[in-house]
């Protein structure tokens, strides 16, 4: 729990609360369902909720945004982006019923109630977002495809609509398969641990 408060020095006594449940929740549930590898459980902070509020370096969500999270697997980036930003609404997704059981049992758990929990697939949800996001679901051009019209035309953030995506590596092919406008942000200017040597998130404007 360090980590996300070395990082994030504006914490409030609830935040605090919900991201220091995370780690018996997520240790409990994962013993019965599976989401993260186990030796990834006992990094759990900084490698899945770190991680995922390296989006929050890049994009400061404001009151009343929409997002929805593709592919989020036990949770990750929505839950630790849901705490930081408990004005704006989190839409969850993920095409395997039991993840999507943990993430709701750890919302329930951690007190966490803007998160709305979907099984299902990207391509069949019907609402609008401002932005989506997801962590290393597949390469950029069939996850664009996914969710192309799903993007909401009301512009209000610091940085337009779009996709924010958390991935690895050296992203110029795929960005260039793609055949889109992308910014790329990496990890390490923010976060000094080598885990983030790598990592980035890219930014992909809707319109």
């Amino acid at each position: 729990m360090q980590i996300i408060e070395k990082y994030f020095k504006h914490l409030s006594a609830e935040q605090i609360e919900k991201f220091s449940a995370l780690q018996a929740l997520y240790t409990e549930w994962n013993d019965k369902i599976n989401v993260i590898s186990r030796k990834d459980v006992d990094q759990l902070y900084e490698r899945h909720v770190l991680h995922s509020l390296g989006i929050a370096k890049v994009m400061s969500f404001k009151p009343g945004t929409r997002i929805l999270d593709v592919g989020t697997g036990g949770g990750f980036p929505g839950v630790p982006l849901a705490i930081l930003f408990p004005e704006c609404e989190f839409h969850l997704v993920d095409s395997i019923g039991k993840k999507i059981k943990v993430v709701q049992e750890v919302c329930a758990g951690a007190g966490i109630t803007n998160v709305t929990a979907t099984h299902g697939r990207a391509e069949d949800m019907k609402d609008n977002y401002h932005f989506i996001v997801s962590r290393a679901v597949t390469r950029f051009k069939p996850f664009w495809s996914w969710i192309n019209k799903k993007f909401d035309d009301e512009q209000f953030n610091d940085l337009n609509n779009g996709i924010l995506y958390l991935k690895g590596g050296d992203l110029a092919e795929e960005i260039q398969e793609l055949n889109r406008p992308a910014y790329e942000y990496d990890l390490n200017m923010f976060f000094e641990e080598e885990f983030f040597e790598t990592k980035k998130v890219v930014h992909v404007p809707a319109f």
